[in-house]
């Protein structure tokens, strides 16, 4: 059973200045969603907020001092948060360092989402159904997380490598948040598809080679690649648990990284090092 409406609950969607998150805060403030409306560019932010509605906040992913400020924000502008989509994303061609010291696309697409979720708990949990929604991909299962450095700052850097692993590490954070989360909680991620959007700025040879026909005849839009995401965000929540949307295909991970409560366990604690993240333990029974 899904739900047809949205009326009456605050969604807030990262990396929702163009692409995916664009046109899935489109989507859920059609179904009537109150949507705050999160992105780096002013200018897309806030064009996409006064189209549909909502809110806008700007905030840039590769700063923790950014994230924190905004998480203050939406506290004060929104106490109850009923969806969570931890969309915003990145990829790079060469190792870029944050001004926090880690690899630009783990932090990111990991360990800023991370952070933000932890800040955002209480209002999550004023939700009487909250859904953290986070846009991973399939290459997940081609990761590799060594907690000895999971900023990605030692080694030879490759870009494929570096995104799969922040993917991963997505996937592993949504299981571990639902090992922390009660009842009335889920945390689900999902492959939104190959997409035509601006996550590919990193890299010019993965834009250009889009823009040619028959790479567009294999890839999806924008308003496809935001499918999963609304799907998991009216669906009924008991489907919702410790599954990955592939598209719009539910599968149960098999990644150990991700089974693993233990190994679940140690990448929290060793997040939350990095990040400065508030305490959000595990209860006993799990």
């Amino acid at each position: 059973m899904t739900r047809e409406s949205l009326l009456g609950t605050t969604a807030v969607v990262t990396g929702a200045s163009s692409g995916v998150g664009a046109a899935a805060a489109r989507r859920l403030a059609g179904l009537g969603a109150k949507v705050v409306v999160v992105g780096r560019a002013v200018d897309r932010t806030g064009a996409v907020a006064d189209e549909i509605g909502g809110t806008a906040f700007c905030a840039d992913f590769s700063s923790f001092a950014e994230v924190r400020k905004l998480a203050d924000d939406l506290l004060e502008h929104a106490p109850r948060i009923d969806i969570l989509a931890n969309n915003a994303g990145f990829t790079s061609a060469r190792r870029q360092l944050t001004p926090d010291g880690h690899e630009m696309t783990m932090q990111v697409n990991y360990l800023s989402p991370f952070l933000l979720t932890a800040l955002l708990r209480d209002a999550l949990l004023e939700s009487p159904a909250a859904r953290i929604i986070t846009t991973s991909s399939s290459l997940y299962r081609h990761g590799r997380l060594d907690l000895d450095d999971l900023g990605g700052t030692r080694g030879r850097y490759r870009q494929l490598r570096a995104y799969n692993n922040s993917k991963l590490a997505d996937l592993a954070h949504a299981a571990e948040l639902n090992r922390r989360l009660p009842a009335t909680a889920t945390a689900t991620a999902f492959h939104p598809g190959t997409v035509r959007s601006g996550l590919d700025r990193g890299s010019r040879l993965v834009t250009v080679v889009k823009r040619y026909t028959p790479v567009r005849l294999l890839t999806n839009s924008p308003e496809e690649g935001a499918e999963p995401l609304v799907a998991i965000a009216t669906a009924d929540q008991a489907d919702l648990r410790d599954v990955f949307y592939n598209r719009l295909e539910r599968q149960h991970p098999q990644h150990p990284a991700v089974t693993d409560a233990a190994f679940g366990a140690r990448l929290w604690q060793r997040t939350t090092e990095i990040t400065g993240a508030p305490a959000w333990p595990r209860p006993a029974n799990r």
